[in-house]
């Protein structure tokens, strides 16, 4: 009897119980506010004062202290605030540049005067302290007013000046285990893991890094959170427009074809904002607007020298035989290039008994393409990528009183990626895919085009409840629900071009072996409740996440026995698969941050840590079908996606010091452990006794230690600095998830790792270093240097192994970035016009080797052959990697005026 395909399960009662249980208790989200906090004591008697009216001025936030003095106001968007204590026979006093952050608790003393009659006020003005004593994990916070000090185009460079991130891997995590937020609200495009869209500087009132064990309201992340809050609408109206122009200047023109071209039209920029009340509304709606456009023509240039149409013949090594079919103009074509178009729009309403209603957009473009080697010579051969992005939210924010409030938030969020040559597929300047290979070996192709279209396109739909209460004002208790539903829509497919249809481009059939195709409907859900106890000798914050994922797809229940498929037509019988199942998971988490002084703390924190995969791992290859022959892009039609993953977990510790050692300076110590488990790997299965192909399941493993050494010491008198140091090991099985594939494919096959080997990003050692100097309102400039030890790789000869995996090491990293502002005005404008330089010593950093010699400018393969014309190319051309080396100098001029 034909057994019945498993029906697809929601939810066991018991999960059902344990959401709607939370859900009653009421809910909590990721965190867009903070919070002041503090104690009013007479200045003569030093007695706690009650009944002080606390006051921030510019909004209706306030409190009264209670009998012991203390007052606490929650709610508040992270920045500046002025703060005013006031009562009956007291001289009220205002304190300035209080500044707030997400998640984390301010705290403002005051000490108020008897008078008898009230003759005015004092003002004074505090620093933000030097040791957060709130803090029970490692979270670098950056304010709006020093994201515009650095020399930064995105949010990604200021990631990765952080402590312990290397080039977006933070603490020696893969890839795709951060979690990013643009208010509180999700923004990974949970088909890859990456950030589907990313706000721009001149937008954000502050980034927050969360690298250590962030709390429990965090979740979908095994190494950090990003959480990025965009500045809120102004109560006046404001704005601002900057540009700028450059280009790369660097002197080395052998390795960067076209350098000696310089042009401001390479790489230009312009991005404003506009803010402020509309009118007729009372100041009760408010808008913020912001939009940049950036072009860059990129580093790496390709010389059309052939067209994709263009054939060429190679018989033997006699030139004489040669045909060489060049009908290219010889122009310089970018190959590295990026243009980005950003808008974002919000609306403020301040709505009832409310902080206000917020209506929020994003969209962003991106058209780019990445470097090929091969197609040096052909570049319109290659693919062109199209990013397109867009965010829309609702945030609602209800107080009930002084102690608590309620955010209530909703989003939808899109994601569509497009990678073709040309957009019609049946465009008759494809060509048969046969010309990729006239070319030969050590050379550039001499025509041909990327065959290949692919695109998928995301869409997440998001709601969150979050509910915040001060109880007492020792305990603040956080309570949360969220849901996501995510569509996933996925195509891939070869174009044709062969005889068979007189050279005319045409289809596959879908579910052919080149044609792939599904739509999956996963949904999340997760509830975590969070206490955050201060005490003033002792803060913890305790909580609990319970996450759960259905998948929405199907496995072989015996992919060895795979080759059936080859007989039949989607839809295959059900009795060959069983239904992917649900999967849930509770995590812990834990910190303590206990004050030893008024000057210093010492953290301790542990947690437990859910991801689900990136969904293309969860559903690729959905035809089952692994083909025998055929020209295939590299893990297309070899492997088998596997939707049954469990999900990946990793259990961090972390222990930490903070101190101030004078005014204005401290030092930050921290060292942490991460225990890394169910990582994606490839398990190899056979096709036929002869074809080798693989199915992604949870193998791999791994292990990071570390320890960072901070020492910041604050702008004051016209200088400031910040200074880090990482220690780190990051270890593991495998680096990537399709290294096993990699290894059995070799010839001969390489063993599966079973012990611990470096992963491709451990940088054992690296150095931050940013110095500001200067008078604010004059002239300011700031200069960035990153030192590190290079990263780790495999020793080879002509492409067999000579070493252990990653057993030796590229050479060390260094660069340096500098930023000069100086500060005018245009009658009553402010105007400033500013000099960025990006590596400013043109350093030749080698980001990528040679296996034979562990550098990028020189390989063996030029002594075992002989120095002669190789196709279209010379052999020294051909092994000329600008891809090898990072960026060089990058020298931008512009101007902004204010308003």
């Amino acid at each position: 009897m034909k057994p019945k395909m498993p029906q697809r399960t929601l939810l066991t009662p018991f999960y059902i119980l344990l959401l709607v249980t939370l859900c009653i208790i009421v809910p909590a989200r990721s965190g867009t506010t903070g919070k002041i906090a503090g104690k009013i004591v007479d200045a003569q008697t030093s007695e706690a004062l009650a009944g002080i009216n606390v006051l921030v001025i510019g909004t209706a936030l306030g409190a009264a202290t209670d009998i012991e003095g203390s007052y606490f106001i929650i709610n508040l968007a992270p920045g500046t605030y002025k703060l005013k204590a006031s009562a009956v026979g007291y001289t009220s006093t205002v304190i300035a540049d209080v500044q707030v952050s997400a998640d984390q608790t301010t705290r403002i003393n005051f000490s108020l005067s008897a008078q008898a009659i009230e003759m005015g006020g004092v003002e004074v003005t505090v620093s933000r302290p030097i040791v957060q004593k709130d803090l029970t994990s490692t979270v670098s916070t950056v304010g709006r007013d020093r994201i515009a000090a650095l020399p930064v185009e995105d949010v990604a460079g200021l990631v990765n000046l952080q402590a312990g991130v290397v080039e977006g891997h933070f603490r020696g995590g893969r890839s795709g285990e951060v979690k990013y937020l643009i208010d509180g609200m999700p923004v990974n495009d949970v088909f890859s893991g990456a950030s589907a869209l990313q706000p721009e500087v001149n937008s954000l009132e502050e980034v927050q890094v969360l690298s250590g064990t962030f709390n429990a309201e965090y979740g979908e992340a095994l190494s950090g959170v990003v959480n990025q809050v965009t500045k809120v609408a102004g109560d006046k109206f404001s704005g601002q427009i900057s540009t700028y122009a450059g280009d790369y200047i660097t002197g080395r023109t052998t390795l960067f074809q076209n350098a000696g071209h310089v042009s401001p039209a390479d790489l230009h920029n312009i991005e404003g904002s506009l803010s402020g009340p509309i009118q007729g509304t009372g100041n009760n709606v408010k808008f913020f607007l912001s939009g940049r456009y950036y072009h860059d023509d990129g580093y790496i240039y390709g010389r059309r020298v052939f067209n994709p149409k263009d054939s060429s013949s190679f018989p033997s090594n006699d030139p004489a035989t040669w045909h060489i079919g060049a009908t290219g103009n010889g122009a310089y074509v970018p190959m590295n290039f990026q243009t980005r178009y950003t808008l974002q729009g919000k609306l403020n309403f301040n709505v009832g008994n409310a902080k206000g209603l917020v209506l929020q957009a994003f969209y962003q473009q991106q058209d780019y393409r990445d470097y090929d080697h091969q197609f040096t010579l052909n570049p319109d051969g290659d693919y062109l990528r199209f990013q397109k992005s867009f965010l829309g939210s609702a945030s609602y924010n209800q107080v009930f009183s002084a102690s608590s409030f309620l955010d209530i938030n909703a989003s939808a969020s899109i994601s569509d990626y497009k990678q073709y040559v040309y957009e019609n597929p049946i465009d008759p300047r494809y060509v048969n895919p046969e010309r990729l290979r006239d070319a030969g070996g050590n050379a550039f192709l001499t025509g041909g085009t990327q065959n290949w279209h692919f695109s998928h396109h995301t869409n997440t739909y998001t709601g969150k409840l979050d509910y915040t209460s001060q109880l007492t004002t020792i305990h603040q208790a956080k309570f949360g629900v969220e849901m996501q539903m995510h569509q996933l829509k996925y195509e891939d497919f070869q174009v044709h071009v062969d005889a068979s249809n007189g050279y005319v481009p045409y289809l596959p059939k879908p579910g052919d072996f080149d044609f792939n195709r599904y739509t999956n409907h996963p949904y999340q859900l997760a509830a975590y409740a969070q206490d955050k106890i201060e005490f003033d000798y002792l803060i913890i914050n305790a909580g609990m996440r319970f996450d759960y994922f259905q998948p929405d797809g199907k496995t072989l229940i015996d992919p060895n026995n795979i080759a059936v498929l080859d007989a039949l037509q989607p839809p295959y019988p059900d009795s060959l698969f069983h239904r992917a199942s649900g999967k849930a998971q509770f995590s812990p988490r834990l910190g303590i941050s206990y004050p030893t002084s008024d000057k210093g703390a010492i953290h301790l924190s542990y947690g437990h840590f859910f991801q689900i995969p990136p969904f293309e791992f969860l559903y690729k290859n959905p035809n089952f079908r692994i083909p025998l022959t055929g020209i295939f892009p590299e893990f297309v039609g070899n492997v088998l996606g596997n939707a049954d993953l469990q999900p990946q977990r990793t259990t961090m510790y972390e222990i930490g010091l903070q101190q101030e050692l004078a005014e204005n300076l401290g030092i930050t110590v921290t060292t942490y452990y991460k225990d890394i488990r169910n990582l994606l790997g490839l398990q190899i299965h056979i096709k036929n006794d002869f074809k080798k192909f693989g199915e992604y399941v949870n193998r791999d493993y791994g292990g990071v230690r570390g320890v960072t050494i901070a020492v910041e010491r604050r702008l004051a008198d016209g200088f400031g600095a910040n200074i880090d140091y990482t220690y780190q090991t990051a270890s593991g099985n495998a680096s990537d998830p399709n290294d096993d594939f990699n290894r059995a494919q070799a010839n001969p096959p390489v063993e599966s790792n079973k012990q611990f080997v470096p992963l491709n990003w451990d940088r054992r050692h690296q150095i931050n270093v940013t110095l500001t100097a200067g008078s604010p309102g004059n002239l300011v400039g700031s200069f960035i240097t990153r030192l590190g030890s290079g990263l780790p790789y495999t020793p080879s000869l002509q492409n067999q192994r000579t070493g252990l995996e990653n057993s030796d090491n590229r050479p060390t990293f260094f660069n340096a970035d500098l930023y000069i502002t100086k500060y005018l005005t245009l009658g009553a404008l402010p105007v400033t016009v500013y000099v960025k330089v990006y590596n400013v010593f043109d350093s030749a950093n080698e980001i990528d080797v040679f296996g034979d010699t562990g550098r990028a400018g020189y390989t063996l393969e030029l002594t075992r052959a002989q120095e002669a014309p190789h196709g279209a190319n010379t052999l020294a051309e051909y092994f000329s990697r600008p891809d090898f080396y990072s960026a060089p100098r990058q020298v931008l001029v512009g101007a902004s005026v204010s308003f």
